[in-house]
């Protein structure tokens, strides 16, 4: 299994960016009136037909030719299923592809979300293409960061020039840690 949930994030959004999306939202949602930590990406790919929906939760089931398992999206149910919690995910060819993953937040085995500033900063870096909406909340605090209105603002600099990168970098940072007074999720 991988260690944190953000990786699990980072993988599910990669299955989003080889499915040809422009556009992938991403939420992270931890409420402890519910004892919940949810996990949303959504993105609108090519997306799948019921048969594959039905076996991308299969671990020797994958589409990819370089190798034959494809492990990421059932450790990313497992662990959460190992939780108390669920996971759903939904696809409509042509339309897009909606994973969401259920944790139970004080649960013993739910693992931490890890480094999920550096996940959202990676795949924004690397994916200039792409337009991402990233959501982060707990409890009733959260703030959201949207591509599409930083390349407003921004014109024709680039999100992965140094100091456009930096500073989503800082972005991030500074506003996951007034959401949470920088404690561990």
């Amino acid at each position: 299994m991988m260690p944190e949930i953000s990786l699990n994030i980072l993988d599910v959004a990669q299955n989003s960016i080889t499915a040809g999306a422009s556009l992938i939202q991403i939420s992270v949602i931890a409420l402890n009136s519910e004892d919940t930590l949810t996990v949303v990406i959504e993105d609108n790919g090519c997306g799948m037909n019921e048969e594959q929906v039905k076996r991308v939760t299969d671990p020797f089931y994958t589409t990819r030719k370089t190798r034959k398992v494809g492990l990421g999206i059932p450790f990313f149910k497992l662990a959460a299923e190992s939780t108390g919690g669920s996971f759903v995910i939904e696809s409509t060819l042509g339309k897009g592809t909606r994973v969401e993953a259920v944790f139970g937040l004080s649960h013993i085995d739910r693992m931490p979300l890890g480094d999920i500033n550096s996940t959202i900063h990676t795949l924004i870096h690397y994916n200039t293409g792409i337009d991402f909406l990233y959501k982060y909340q707990v409890d009733e605090r959260g703030f959201e960061l949207d591509t599409r209105e930083f390349k407003q603002i921004l014109g024709d600099v680039e999100l992965d020039s140094y100091e456009v990168s930096e500073y989503i970098k800082e972005y991030l940072s500074e506003n996951k840690t007034e959401v949470d007074n920088g404690l561990l999720i």
